[in-house]
């Protein structure tokens, strides 16, 4: 057999015994099968990996997004506090309101919804116009009107405003898609502008912005509550699903201790008398002498808090505490009473006084003319003269001046829970040049508000025992229980035996001085006035005007209030205005209110000239 045949012959073995023709590429294709089929394993591997760790270990984590995803929450505004005069009369209260909205693209693409029926406790499937009916049926609208409102491409849309909690109520009940409810809170003044910067207002109606609005906010706003619900995909409410309520916790009511009646009277004698003098301003403050309870805080102009924007800036507080001035002569008290009470003079210590007192240089004379005249230390006050009252605290040294001042509450605020209170200005005796230190003694040099000067007086008619004023008496919860406000600690500013000559000299400025127009029948009273010069409002040096201002207690035997008038630059002849009638009218009402009896005893009536 030749080497071609024998050739031939073996490659038909090959093939008898491979069956198929042997293929050089085989091994690749192997290779590539083997590459394919391992990343296929590999991605069934990590597929198979997170299913794994998706449905075997995190199965609470997803499921616990999704049912916060479907969670809504609507929240449940806190009533706010009311606002209360020392009777219970309301002064400020609030109503819960709910405005009903709606997501026109959930219910416009609802034909019908399930719903969870209570009595048969089972699903029933109500129908979209159903639905509508029901809804305007609570809200006491039209369906037509309903089905507009509810009906269109809106996400937000409102349906009714200002429903009450019942209806609300009612409609959280029929879960119609789409359909919610937000709470608001309304605040209502139903006295108008009595008290009204007293009280003050909210803003936006939610944040106290003035008076006792903005000082007590934290405990009158409460806590707000929430309701919480699941909603599907499809924007609809689940039946028998969660269904979470926090109930609100509403604010706290707070009691003042002002009598809305004496309030309003106050406020209108104070406005006319303003009127009748085109004064700038005005105000009024009662106080009770035993408990230094504030029964009224009148200003002219009074904001009503159910819509502040009506009056200025300037009059939405209070100026019986954010207005300080120079008092004038009603500080010619705190001499008095400092010389007395340091043995320095007495009701009847006799003192010559010329037309004229020139002391360290400094020329001091009085709103009259007169020669040279011989004066008791009741006769004084009772003609509230400068150069006698310079005399006489002439006797106290410069820190004995300052110290009485100070302990009379001069540069302190009364802090009474409002707003922007100020201290006065007061100076430290090493300040005060030749004049101030005199011009200290008769209320000039130094600057208070007009409830610094009620809480002086009120010390000498306690007997000398200082009692800080109150305004607030209690805060009273949801459960209707009552925490009074404690009285602050009260002080011993002057002996009882000085606070009474002091009393009798005030009384005797009534019978015996030149405020007899300040007398009330049947009543013993006590008073004094002042008059000092007010600075320009531009700031600029000088003066453009004065400050007029009565005050007085009553009755003197035992006095129980004090009321004192103060008017801001009234026009015309300062020397020719009078605040006797309009305190007479104030006190006098007052005592009526509280059933006051008539005075007893022999009032005091101390000589205003010596012999």
């Amino acid at each position: 057999m030749s080497g071609k045949q024998q050739g031939k012959q073996q490659g038909i073995d090959v093939v008898q015994k491979t069956g198929k023709p042997k293929n050089k590429r085989t091994p690749v294709a192997k290779k590539r099968l083997r590459i394919g089929l391992g990343i296929m394993l590999t991605l069934l591997l990590v597929i198979g990996g997170k299913l794994f760790l998706v449905q075997g270990l995190d199965v609470g984590g997803l499921a616990e997004a999704a049912y916060n995803n479907r969670l809504t929450t609507t929240i449940l505004p806190a009533e706010r506090g009311k606002i209360l005069d020392a009777n219970g009369t309301v002064l400020a209260s609030s109503v819960i309101r709910y405005d009903i909205v709606v997501d026109q693209t959930v219910n416009t693409n609802t034909d019908q919804f399930p719903r969870f029926n209570t009595q048969t406790q089972a699903i029933d499937t109500i129908s979209r116009s159903q639905g509508i009916a029901e809804l305007a049926s609570a809200l006491g609208m039209d369906v037509n009107q309903v089905t507009q409102a509810v009906t269109g491409v809106k996400k937000y849309n409102v349906v009714a405003k200002e429903v009450k909690p019942d209806v609300e109520d009612r409609i959280s009940q029929l879960h119609i898609p789409g359909v919610v409810s937000e709470g608001v809170s309304k605040r209502v003044y139903p006295n108008g502008s009595v008290a009204g910067g007293v009280i003050g207002f909210l803003k936006d109606g939610t944040t106290g912005q003035a008076g006792l609005e903005q000082t007590q906010d934290a405990l009158l706003r409460g806590k707000d509550g929430k309701r919480v619900f699941e909603i599907g995909a499809d924007g609809l409410r689940i039946p028998v699903a969660t269904d979470l309520l926090t109930p609100a916790v509403n604010g706290q009511d707070v009691k003042l201790t002002l009598n809305t009646d004496i309030q309003y009277f106050a406020q209108q004698a104070i406005q006319t008398q303003v009127n009748q003098l085109n004064a700038e301003w005005g105000s009024i403050v009662v106080e009770d002498v035993k408990t230094g309870n504030i029964i009224a805080m009148a200003d002219t102009n009074a904001p009503d808090p159910n819509d502040p924007g009506k009056v200025a800036a300037a009059d939405r507080g209070v100026r019986s505490v954010t207005a300080a001035y120079e008092p004038g002569s009603v500080e010619k008290m705190i001499t008095a009473s400092a010389a007395i009470n340091e043995g320095k003079s007495s009701p009847l210590d006799t003192v010559t006084i010329p037309p004229a007192l020139t002391i360290d240089g400094q020329t001091f004379t009085d709103a009259f003319v007169h020669g040279t005249e011989q004066r008791t230390l009741a006769g004084i006050l009772g003609y509230s003269m400068n150069t006698g009252t310079v005399m006489i605290g002439s006797r106290l040294s410069k820190q004995q001046r300052y110290d009485y001042l100070t302990r009379f509450g001069i540069g302190e605020a009364p802090d009474i829970g409002l707003p922007a209170e100020s201290t006065g200005i007061l100076a430290k005796p090493d300040q005060w040049d030749d004049r101030q230190q005199y011009t200290v003694l008769f209320g000039q040099g130094v600057s208070q508000s007009t409830l610094q000067t009620v809480r002086a007086y009120q010390s000498v008619a306690n007997g000398g025992v200082m009692i800080q004023p109150r305004l607030i008496d209690g805060y009273v919860g949801a459960d209707g229980v009552e925490n009074k406000v404690p009285a602050k600690d009260s002080r011993q500013v002057v002996t009882p035996d000085t606070a009474q000559q002091v009393r009798d000299i005030l009384e005797s400025n009534v019978t015996m001085g030149e405020v007899k127009d300040a007398g009330i029948d049947g009543y013993r009273v006590g008073a004094k006035t002042g008059t000092s010069e007010a600075p320009r409002e531009d700031g600029l040096p000088g003066f453009d005007g004065y400050t007029a201002s009565i005050i007085g207690m009553a009755p003197m035997e035992n006095p129980r209030f004090i009321v004192e008038v103060v008017v801001q630059r009234p026009k015309g002849n300062i020397y020719g205005i009078t605040q006797g009638p309009i305190f007479r009218s104030v006190m006098g009402q007052v005592l009526r209110t509280y059933n006051v009896p008539p005075s007893t005893g022999t009032p005091a009536r101390f000589p205003q000239y010596g012999k």
